[in-house]
């Protein structure tokens, strides 16, 4: 393994998140802003990482394998920190609602690509340009509901949370069109009785 401009991106993406965290819990006013930053930062490198593996000519299995890992790690932790601020509010259930359409879709479809690797088919289950659309929604969503400052007048949590749930939907949208294109796959020398 080569320790490349792309793939030291990816890896700062990983080392960030205990920060992230930290930065979320510190009881200062200017955490959340900091906190937003952070995510930022790490969507930049999302889209950075990715830009110069193409545009240096230093594309990797490792690259390949850790990029979607650090993205997930980083959408993941972010809407975990997001339900855990009001647990048993009524907010903390409409946050919840989307985070588990969100990270379940990820594990599932995660698996399904594995699998699909495993009968050398991945490329049917490639990233489509809804999940980009998704991953573009979702990085702002996320974004404005860390902000959780006045934009221009607007609430950045109201405008996250729709964008949130626009993401789940997109979220949902893609997963079926990876299902779809999977499942002649899925569904081939079935018979009756037998199980996994």
């Amino acid at each position: 393994m080569r320790f490349n401009l792309p793939n030291l991106l990816t890896l700062l993406r990983i080392a960030l998140i205990p920060v992230f965290v930290l930065m979320f819990y510190l009881p200062f006013r200017w955490a959340h802003v900091a906190t937003a930053a952070i995510f930022g930062l790490a969507a930049l490198t999302d889209w950075a990482d990715g830009y110069l593996a193409r545009r240096l000519e230093q594309l990797s299995a490792f690259g390949a394998f850790l990029d979607p890992v650090a993205d997930k790690l980083m959408v993941a932790t972010a809407l975990v920190l997001l339900v855990d601020v009001n647990p048993t509010s009524f907010n903390g259930f409409f946050m919840a609602v989307p985070a588990v359409v969100i990270v379940g879709r990820e594990i599932a479809i995660s698996a399904l690509r594995e699998w699909m690797a495993s009968v050398g088919e991945r490329a049917r289950v490639a990233v489509s340009i809804i999940g980009k659309v998704k991953t573009t929604v979702q990085m702002i969503a996320l974004l404005l509901l860390l902000y959780r400052e006045p934009l221009a007048g607007l609430s950045t949590a109201d405008v996250g949370l729709l964008l949130l749930y626009l993401a789940a939907g997109l979220t949902l949208w893609s997963g079926l069109i990876y299902l779809r294109a999977a499942w002649p796959h899925l569904t081939a020398n079935e018979t009756p009785g037998t199980g996994p």
